[in-house]
């Protein structure tokens, strides 16, 4: 991996963690670039990083550069990504792909024209019970889909102080809670069925039409406890909270609650996959663990242990069983499955990571969620309304 040369774009909060996981994977990381060459250098100095490259057109100018990863605000993503594969780099980026599916369309066709390899860091894929819960689907044991229901759940916007850009559509997108975490739920449940969700009902809701914006620059995750800062009142049109009922292509059905404003729970996925003959179910604060449901015998747990895993699951577990592995590895597992596709040389190749045409279909679905809560009705995801 060490001949690849990366570097990440963005330096808040995600951009370290792809720095980091591109470290654990072997790729070498020749910079980071934050939004001006000034704070370029501070982050680069920080992460212990080479310091030559320190704006985005450094970046994609720079011919020993092979891939660039996209951690800026979602407003940023479509005409960074169009520029990087114009100039011939691979690209990762952050979700969502785009503001919108015009945007997202007209990456996979850049995508597509450029011969080179783009991924969406839906990276929840990569815990190994994932890959596992999708090898049982796979093989029939659970039997036919019936119903799948699930959540993902945070607090970190719960109080009317909590401010970050993600909560002005204008930084972020019309859709907030959906698409920052709700897209990881449904694009993890779409790649372990193998199923599309093929239509929508939404109920969305602003818990803060008004939220009081800080003077000055907020750090995602911060927390509290400093001291009080001035702030400035500031309309609010993104979701805190909704629940989602949807429908798959087999017939199956299932509903999915998003929040950001759920006292407590840090950063909680949960979901339960009902089949005709068994059941799975996951928490990622307890990502280890995978419980099997029966009917006609005890339920099962298994606790992630790659001797006893599919051999999908196994490839991308690296410590044997009762070594946790949790949230950084699905960083680390996901880059080394991107540049070993790229190593192999075959790009023509079926993708084994979320791709651009993955990312364009969650703002697909992303838009028939927004026009279901504002119809209130049943929306099909190619925006047409259902029978």
């Amino acid at each position: 991996m060490s001949k690849f040369r990366t570097v990440v774009v963005g330096a808040g909060f995600i951009g370290p963690v792809h720095v980091e996981g591109l470290r654990r994977a072997g790729v070498t990381v020749a910079g980071v670039v934050d939004i001006t060459p000034e704070r370029s250098l501070a982050a680069s100095t920080n992460l212990g990083l080479p310091s030559d490259i320190r704006t985005f057109e450094d970046a994609i100018n720079d011919p020993t550069i092979d891939c660039v990863h996209l951690t800026t605000p979602n407003r940023f993503h479509f005409e960074q990504a169009a520029a990087a594969l114009k100039a011939g780099k691979h690209v990762v980026c952050e979700k969502p792909l785009a503001m919108n599916s015009t945007e997202s369309a007209e990456l996979v066709r850049l995508a597509a024209e450029s011969g080179r390899a783009a991924a969406v860091n839906y990276n929840l894929r990569f815990y190994p019970l994932a890959h596992e819960a999708a090898a049982r689907v796979r093989s029939g044991s659970i039997g036919n889909l019936v119903h799948v229901v699930g959540s993902y759940v945070q607090d970190w916007l719960l109080r009317v102080t909590d401010f970050n850009w993600r909560v002005v559509a204008e930084d972020g997108g019309e859709l907030r809670a959906v698409a920052d975490i709700g897209t990881h739920w449904l694009d993890l449940i779409q790649f372990i069925t193998g199923k599309h969700i093929t239509s929508v009902c939404a109920d969305l809701r602003t818990v803060y039409p008004t939220r009081q914006r800080p003077v000055g620059e907020v750090e995602t995750f911060s927390g509290g406890g400093g001291a009080q800062a001035a702030t400035e009142p500031i309309n609010i049109t993104t979701e805190d909270c909704g629940s989602v009922m949807l429908r798959f292509e087999d017939g199956a059905n299932g509903c999915l609650w998003v929040s950001q404003t759920t006292a407590g729970k840090k950063n909680c996925l949960r979901y339960e996959l009902a089949g005709s003959d068994q059941s799975l179910a996951w928490n990622s604060e307890s990502p280890n663990v995978l419980e099997i449901g029966n009917r006609d015998k005890a339920n099962e747990s298994l606790l992630r242990d790659p001797s006893l895993m599919d051999s999908s699951a196994a490839a991308i577990s690296n410590y044997p069983g009762g070594h946790n592995e949790g949230f950084p590895d699905t960083f680390k597992q996901l880059f080394k499955t991107f540049y070993g596709y790229i190593a192999k040389g075959d790009l023509t190749a079926p993708a084994p990571f979320p791709t651009f045409a993955d990312g364009h279909r969650e703002i697909l679905l992303c838009e028939a969620i927004l026009k279901s809560h504002r119809q209130r009705s049943w929306v099909d995801v190619d925006g047409t309304s259902a029978s």
